[in-house]
């Protein structure tokens, strides 16, 4: 059977487990960044369908104890990758590396495709053709201190991109993660939700498609399908049953608002492309006016911007007292939800965060506040808190 590796952003393992669970996994194994787990090819399908949290579905298909350069050229060398891919399948070979005591990690990924090349011409008297941009087969080299892992991805272009978004703002966040950062909220469909800061309208998108039961891969190809041993009839049920679950649009509790114009357009123009315009409401407005959307109480959940400059820095220590005021008197009985990597948010607002979630944004470590606004309880002088 298989072994894969799963990828994710980094404090989301547990939730990615789960999920692979769903697709049938066995032998699921977390570690930071992501799992490994074993399955048939029918459990990769639905993994890259289905999942809200992998980055990539790697497949495994070697390994071995290096010293030197040659030694993982030999190790890529003794694969017969004509096994994998055919001969007029482009490839790339990218190299990622933790504690490897070579020097250059481009060598390294010349090196593995110089021996996939030298396999395939070996066997066939030609070598495919190398594509950097958008390949057929990725082929991952993992360097360890000692250790060489050869993968292919079986995903293509990484699984956050879900064929979606078409217009984007500045420093968005990735579908997996706003995924992610929904089911740490506890967020069920039927709950309102409300984005005061929505940006091109990630979180709303992601939103749309858990109330509508949308397998997140749906408007988009795999790297497995460009596989010489793919399937194509299962892969086909596997399409068509998560089709047929798929629920018929409907309004719903589902809210965003932007202070910037553009923001707002985006995210309107995204959610009506992908289908879901009249599912949530999205308007112009001021966080500090952003009062509760419904009369129900639900969840607010916001990825509030994070200065890397110091003026920028000293706008947002302004802003975050008067976000925390917002919060008391306009969202009582709500679970607010921050995620930011300005650490000093919490302080800043004046209010006691009930939980506190490490999560990262690329390598930028972060937090997921969580601010359980109970009525009357934080309506308390500024001196107080």
């Amino acid at each position: 059977m298989p072994n894969f590796f799963a990828t994710c952003p980094r404090g989301l393992e547990t939730q990615l487990a789960e999920e692979l669970t769903s697709a049938g996994a066995n032998k699921i194994r977390t570690l930071p960044g992501g799992a490994h787990f074993s399955g048939d090819w029918p459990t990769c399908y639905r993994a890259n369908l289905e999942s809200r949290i992998a980055t990539r579905i790697l497949w495994h298909i070697a390994q071995g104890q290096y010293s030197r350069e040659e030694d993982i050229y030999k190790l890529a060398l003794s694969i017969r990758w004509f096994d994998f891919f055919a001969l007029s399948r482009t490839f790339r070979v990218l190299t990622t590396a933790i504690r490897s005591p070579l020097k250059s990690i481009d060598f390294i990924t010349l090196r593995v495709k110089d021996a996939v090349c030298d396999r395939f011409r070996s066997q066939n008297g030609e070598r495919p053709n190398v594509d950097t941009r958008e390949p057929d087969v990725r082929i991952h080299t993992f360097l360890t201190e000692s250790e060489c892992t050869l993968y292919i991805d079986t995903s293509g272009a990484p699984l956050w991109q879900r064929g979606l978004r078409q217009q984007s703002v500045e420093a968005p966040l990735k579908e997996n993660l706003a995924a992610g950062i929904l089911k740490l909220t506890s967020w069920q469909p039927g709950t309102p939700l409300y984005d005061p800061m929505c940006g091109s309208g990630t979180f709303l998108l992601e939103a749309a498609q858990m109330v509508l039961n949308r397998a997140p891969g749906l408007g988009r190809t795999f790297g497995f399908e460009k596989l010489t041993g793919f399937e194509a009839i299962p892969w086909a049920k596997i399409r068509a049953d998560a089709e047929a679950r798929c629920l018929q649009p409907s309004p719903q509790a589902i809210f965003g608002s932007d202070i910037d114009e553009h923001a707002v357009r985006a995210s309107k123009r995204n959610l009506q492309e992908a289908g879901f315009g009249g599912i949530v409401q999205v308007g112009g407005g001021d966080l500090l006016a952003a009062e509760a959307p419904c009369d129900d109480p639900g969840i607010l959940v916001a990825n509030p911007p994070y200065g890397e400059r110091i003026g920028e820095q000293e706008e947002l220590a302004a802003l975050y007292p008067q976000l925390g005021r917002v919060f008391k008197e306009n969202f009582a009985g709500w679970n607010c939800y921050l995620f930011t990597g300005d650490l000093r948010l919490p302080k800043l607002m004046r209010l006691k965060p009930s939980r506190k979630t490490p999560l990262y944004n690329g390598a930028l470590e972060c937090r997921l506040y969580e601010f359980k606004m109970v009525a009357g309880s934080n309506r308390k002088d500024a001196a107080q808190t």
